[in-house]
């Protein structure tokens, strides 16, 4: 008769994070490649292939952990207000408009490049509505119509670029745990394209799984309901 086991003995941690030069000797191990056959030409294939992998995924969709707020102090009569370069895209965007002790925050939205050229007065001052982002490599944003004085601040979602990728100090990967996987099988098949190209082929798959399930967990959790207004069949 077996006898009832007692409560699970767990460390009680949340310290997993391996460093990113600790994932790619791991990346090359399952490339076939032991830790004592490494070479620095593969740790310079390897930084950059790390680097790679994560503006791969910037690229790819937006990763929550790489979303910020930035703040824009705005100036009357000026439209157009650098953006920070290592900015991708700009997710939401609203003005802070002075309303005595109680300001009001109002949602703005953004226009293409064309739309902003067909307005006829872009000097035009008043309550900001759009705004034009200019993904130049020294990105602006552009509102319209320009701020008028009662506009104090412009508040923006971005999804900014990933953080550089350093083996050197034992700095860690900038991504969640649950993407750890993920990142490990992407650099490894990246890093088989160059040493060990018959692994590269089943090493896409795994990653490709791993990238697919870590994505579907990098979702925000919120309710969405759609009422149909259906009054006018009973009147």
């Amino acid at each position: 008769m077996s006898q009832p086991q007692g409560p699970l003995q767990t460390s009680g941690t949340y310290g997993f994070a391996p460093s990113m030069g600790s994932m790619v000797m791991y990346a090359y191990s399952l490339c076939g490649i032991r830790r004592t056959s490494l070479t620095q030409q593969h740790y310079e294939d390897a930084k950059m292939a790390t680097n790679l992998t994560m503006s791969r995924w910037s690229a790819k969709g937006v990763n929550l952990w790489q979303v910020d707020a930035q703040q824009v102090n705005l100036v009357q009569g000026q439209s157009t207000y650098q953006v920070p370069p290592e900015t991708i895209v700009i997710l939401d965007a609203y003005v802070t408009i002075a309303s005595g002790n109680a300001p009001i925050d109002r949602l703005i939205f953004p226009v293409s490049r064309s739309e902003y050229v067909s307005y006829a007065n872009k000097q035009q001052q008043g309550g900001v509505t759009v705004y034009w982002l200019d993904r130049l490599l020294s990105p602006t944003i552009t509102l319209w119509p320009v701020p008028d004085g009662t506009t104090s601040t412009l508040t923006y979602y971005r999804l900014r670029q990933t953080q550089d990728s350093v083996m050197a100090g034992g700095l860690n990967v900038e991504i969640p745990v649950y993407f750890l996987d993920a990142f490990a099988l992407g650099l490894a098949w990246r890093l088989a394209l160059s040493w060990a190209t018959e692994k590269a082929g089943p090493l896409k798959i795994l990653a490709d799984e791993a990238y697919n399930d870590a994505i579907n967990q990098n979702v925000e959790s919120a309710g969405f309901y759609v009422q149909p207004t259906i009054n006018g069949y009973f009147t």
